[in-house]
């Protein structure tokens, strides 16, 4: 096939490929918006199996928002402290929980800009949220897909926010969450951050950065 020559043309490509690799799961364990929010909090700086060891016995604890907005501090950092940066997280959770009892009835609001506005959320997790607990368009940009996407030429912007909004137009909104958690798997597994694996990457015929052995 011809090579994309357009950064859409390259992003609608890797979507086509990708969603032939991967199945598109968030890797943090939740039951509902509430659990996936606190969750996304907790894994900044962190692995989603670090946030997984401990969210069991977090939920346990503090089964909804009201039950985390009366906790106690202490109690609260001890359950998070493998996560690492606890004093802030559980600030963070304290805040978020209270926020939504206080604002939202104890329930996840469904807004970006609603979503923004809790301790903690900022454009990343909210997107997280809406793409993968609520059913709306979201296009969350960690640093996998950041990296990916310059290195595939789909932009040459540095912030995540701005990423974000010029991948936006080249994927359909129904499937924009989708398509970051492959990027995110097929950063985890092949596009690395100091080795990349070109060799058995399915993007390397048309990647802009591909180093591939020469014949």
């Amino acid at each position: 096939m011809l090579k994309p020559r357009t950064a859409a043309g390259r992003a609608r490509e890797t979507h086509r490929r990708l969603a032939a690799e991967y199945e598109a799961r968030c890797a943090l364990i939740h039951a509902d918006a509430f659990q996936l929010l606190a969750a996304t909090i907790l894994s900044a700086q962190t692995t989603d199996e670090r946030v997984n060891s401990v969210t069991p016995a977090l939920f346990a604890r503090y089964p909804t928002a009201k039950d985390l907005a009366a906790a106690e501090p202490a109690e609260l950092e001890a359950l998070i402290h493998p996560t690492g940066f606890f004093r802030n997280k559980a600030k963070s959770l304290i805040g978020m929980a209270t926020d939504l009892v206080d604002r939202y009835d104890g329930e996840v609001p469904r807004l970006m800009k609603d979503l923004v506005t809790l301790p903690g959320v900022g454009r990343k997790t909210a997107n997280v949220l809406r793409s993968v607990a609520l059913g709306l368009p979201g296009l969350p940009v960690d640093t996998h897909v950041l990296r990916l996407s310059r290195r595939l030429g789909l932009t040459t912007e540095t912030d995540p926010v701005k990423v974000e909004l010029e991948l936006n137009p080249m994927i359909p909104a129904s499937e924009r969450g989708d398509f970051s958690l492959r990027m995110i798997l097929h950063g985890r597994q092949v596009c690395l951050a100091r080795k990349p694996r070109c060799e058995m990457c399915v993007l390397a015929d048309f990647c802009p950065s591909a180093n591939l052995p020469t014949r």
